[in-house]
């Protein structure tokens, strides 16, 4: 059985689920795209029944009559949309192996950003830049809780 770990930036929020997952999706709706602070909300589906949370447990937002959003109140990472008793939303990009989940369909799509369908064609550094901007990104040192479980977080001598 799959078993799929996640949770937010920080780590004082941790899930699993037990099993395979539902629908991917990515949501264009204004509501999404606010939630996310991005240009859409991408959201996996899994039962009730399979998830849990491993560690600590989201503060929620009520974004409309009918969802109620989690998010961790330490970081602010968005983590659920929850709009049923037997379905839990989760954010793709909160699991650990959030690469292995693609979307299979998009929804909301009228209020998706004019200019989505272009951001494949966006130009990259060219190569003479590549090297200092990779020399950039090698020397950050990331605070963000690891894309596995750990016994013990934070780090000693890291609060």
């Amino acid at each position: 059985m799959t078993r799929w770990t996640g949770g937010c930036q920080c780590g004082a929020v941790r899930f699993a689920v037990e099993g395979d997952l539902g629908r991917a999706s990515i949501c264009h709706c204004r509501m999404c795209q606010k939630a996310f602070g991005g240009f859409f909300g991408p959201l996996v589906s899994a039962p009730m029944g399979a998830f849990a949370w491993t560690r600590g447990a989201p503060a929620r937002f009520q974004s409309s009559n009918k969802v109620s959003r989690g998010f961790c109140a330490a970081c602010g990472t968005p983590l659920t949309f929850e709009w049923s008793a037997e379905v839990m939303e989760l954010a793709i990009g909160a699991f650990d192996r959030a690469a292995e989940i693609r979307p299979v369909v998009q929804l909301a799509t009228g209020s998706a950003m004019p200019w989505i369908h272009d951001l494949a064609d966006l130009p990259t550094p060219p190569p003479d830049q590549l090297a200092a901007v990779q020399a950039h990104y090698d020397s950050v040192v990331s605070y963000q809780h690891p894309d596995y479980d750990t016994a013990e977080w934070p780090p000693r001598g890291r609060s």
